[in-house]
């Protein structure tokens, strides 16, 4: 083949494991922050100043925030209504 012939072939596409796709990238939690979101949790927390250097920025937290699941005592409730005893 040529490489012309070659770049109009037609491809299969290869699959991609769900797990693997991006949804929505910039919903998703990330560990760095940009600079710009620093300085606005910086600002958030009342720890920046106007007249600050943008360069060595201090730390800021980031954490995930997690949606608590069924708690055991509900779930105690729910086995209990359903007849089952918990040994």
């Amino acid at each position: 083949l040529t490489p012309g012939e070659w770049a109009q072939q037609e491809y299969e596409v290869m699959s991609l494991h769900p797990s693997l796709k991006s949804r929505n990238a910039l919903e998703r939690h990330r560990n760095v922050l940009t600079r710009a979101e620093r300085i606005k949790a910086l600002q958030d927390e009342e720890r920046w100043e106007d007249d600050q250097s943008v360069f060595g920025l201090v730390k800021v937290a980031h954490r995930k925030v997690t949606v608590g699941g069924k708690s055991k005592k509900k779930k105690d409730e729910k086995d209990a209504a359903a007849g089952e005893v918990k040994k």
